[in-house]
């Protein structure tokens, strides 16, 4: 019996993906998620993806069998933790602070939402990892923001405004690409945060 058969395929695989180190396999994710910002998820192939990156084409199919699992994965390696590391005593300035951080850096996933956007309707494994990479960590940020103002009696539990404060956030980042052809910067999320979200919630 060989030594690869005692081990069995699985350790076999693991033993596979274990010659690519981290900072390697960081480079392929790098490169897929830019082709996708750059040219769109059906644009992106493997083969490109390895041109880029100087490997064999037969490197990423070991590791990711197929296209759709090697984007899942390099979303999620990509996960967004953003606001949760928000805390600056009050709502209206912790949603200041989102307003100036998602600006200041979510241009680039509001280009990968937009690439994605029919090729996750598709793919069940790709709609998960773009909402665990780049939506629910920072849903759950939002949250413990607004549990927090509750909490100290800024704003009441029922209000009927804190429910949607997610999907204002996301959506105008999503929304101005589209109307506009631009994307939602530091300038206007800020404004779009005074104008739209605070004068809501009854914050100054």
């Amino acid at each position: 019996m060989t030594s690869q058969a005692a081990e069995g395929p699985e350790t076999a695989a693991a033993s596979r993906r274990s010659k690519i180190t981290p900072e390697r396999e960081q480079e392929f994710f790098d490169a897929v998620l830019e082709q996708i910002r750059e040219c769109g998820y059906d644009s992106v192939t493997m083969e490109g993806v390895a041109s880029t990156t100087r490997c064999s084409k037969s490197t990423l199919y070991r590791q990711w069998k197929t296209k759709p699992q090697f984007v899942a994965a390099a979303l999620r390696a990509r996960r967004s933790v953003r606001f949760a590391s928000i805390d600056t005593g009050t709502l209206a300035g912790d949603l200041r602070e989102v307003a100036r951080q998602a600006g200041e850096g979510f241009a680039l996933e509001g280009r990968m939402f937009q690439a994605l956007g029919h090729a996750v309707q598709q793919d069940e494994e790709l709609k998960t990892a773009l909402r665990d990479a780049l939506v629910e960590p920072e849903i759950e940020g939002l949250r413990a923001m607004i549990d927090r103002a509750v909490a100290r009696g800024e704003v009441p539990a029922g209000h009927p405004a804190l429910e949607f404060i997610p999907c204002q956030i996301f959506g105008v980042l999503r929304a101005r690409p589209v109307i506009e052809g631009q994307d939602a910067d530091e300038s206007y999320i800020i404004k779009f945060m005074e104008a739209a979200v605070l004068p809501t919630l009854g914050l100054t």
